[in-house]
């Protein structure tokens, strides 16, 4: 089910309050409904980690590049041009493929087939360079990836990894990329609001969709 903000009618406070709100509801949601890391077999673990790095590794930069194209508010591209440099100065993408290879966990043809129709909805989802559900759908998802480090880092340790440079520096910088990203959103609301008739939680259900088939390998339908 969707759930339809009207702009117009409600105050700017009020309607970021309720956007985070829901953000955080289905983050916690979510993460209530992980399985216990060590109940897990080691394909279990391995093929998890495998597809979440099948996933972030070559596309969370392009999302956020994406959200930056689509931004309207001059004073709301330096917050996303500032996650932007830190991904790529810091070389994230490598840092988690350290992170999949010391857990013997490197994506094969099959990790990465299993992810590829919910991947190719979100890549289509952020083409379409709407700002305002962008900035919405990134927030949420540095949001869960902050809340996501532990696990991941015990399904690696599980599988007799210690790199951990990766668990260890998103579980911190993602705190604040995450309050970077409503200020953002707050900016971008005032300068480009979206039609009444976009969803600012579409993205979020897509994602959420592409995360449950990260942990689970399976598709599940996603409760508005």
């Amino acid at each position: 089910m969707s759930i339809l903000i009207s702009y117009p009618e409600a105050a700017p406070e009020s309607i970021l309050a309720s956007i985070g709100t829901r953000v955080r509801n289905v983050i916690d949601e979510f993460m209530a409904s992980l399985p216990e890391a060590n109940r897990l077999t080691s394909a279990e673990r391995r093929g998890m980690i495998a597809r979440y790095t099948a996933v972030l590794e070559g596309n969370f930069i392009y999302w956020m590049t994406a959200t930056y194209m689509a931004v309207k508010s001059a004073k709301a591209r330096p917050i996303l041009l500032e996650n932007l440099h830190e991904e790529v100065r810091d070389a994230h993408p490598a840092m988690l493929r350290r992170f999949a290879i010391a857990a013997h966990a490197f994506p094969t043809d099959t990790d990465a087939l299993a992810i590829d129709e919910d991947l190719t909805e979100v890549r289509l989802f952020f083409g379409r360079l709407s700002g305002v559900q962008s900035v919405v759908t990134m927030a949420f998802f540095e949001g869960f990836i902050q809340k996501f480090m532990a696990y991941l880092a015990s399904l690696a340790a599980a599988q007799g990894s210690s790199e951990m440079e990766y668990t260890d520096v998103h579980g911190v910088c993602d705190i604040e990329h995450t309050e970077g990203l409503f200020r953002a959103l707050a900016l971008e609301m005032d300068a480009n609001p979206p039609n009444e008739d976009q969803d600012p939680f579409e993205g979020i259900y897509l994602l959420r969709a592409l995360i449950e088939k990260i942990v689970f390998n399976r598709a599940q339908a996603v409760a508005a």
